[in-house]
């Protein structure tokens, strides 16, 4: 898949809440997507944990659906853009194993990670 696919099909797939000003910005291996901050500048923690799953099924498979995730603020978000780096790291079956990685404005100095196990249909 490019990522002009993912893209149109996070687009059409994702809530508009959810989207954040979404730009996929690379899906070979890993899935790099780019997000941007409300009028306020602003990421909730709400926010924030939107971008994890989003990052995370984007990075699986968008009809995989999330069971157990496991979260780790490193630090507070700035009032940037989030980028997130996500990808799979195990498949068994019909699960899937996944990490993804949140930071700030630039891919230097991670704000959060999480783990997940997704199972597909």
């Amino acid at each position: 898949m490019t990522e002009d696919e993912l893209q149109k099909l996070l687009e059409k797939t994702l809530p508009p809440a959810d989207l954040h000003g979404l730009f996929v910005e690379e899906c070979q291996d890993d899935v790099r997507l780019r997000f941007s901050p409300g009028p306020d500048g602003r990421w909730s923690t709400a926010a924030l944990l939107s971008i994890v799953d989003t990052s995370l099924r984007a990075a699986s498979g968008l009809e995989a659906v999330l069971t157990h995730l496991n979260v780790t603020v490193l630090k507070p978000a700035q009032a940037a853009d989030v980028i997130a780096l996500a990808r799979v790291i195990r498949r068994d079956g019909q699960s899937l194993h996944a990490e993804a990685w949140l930071f700030s404005h630039a891919v230097v100095d991670p704000m959060l990670h999480a783990t997940a196990t997704l199972r597909r249909p």
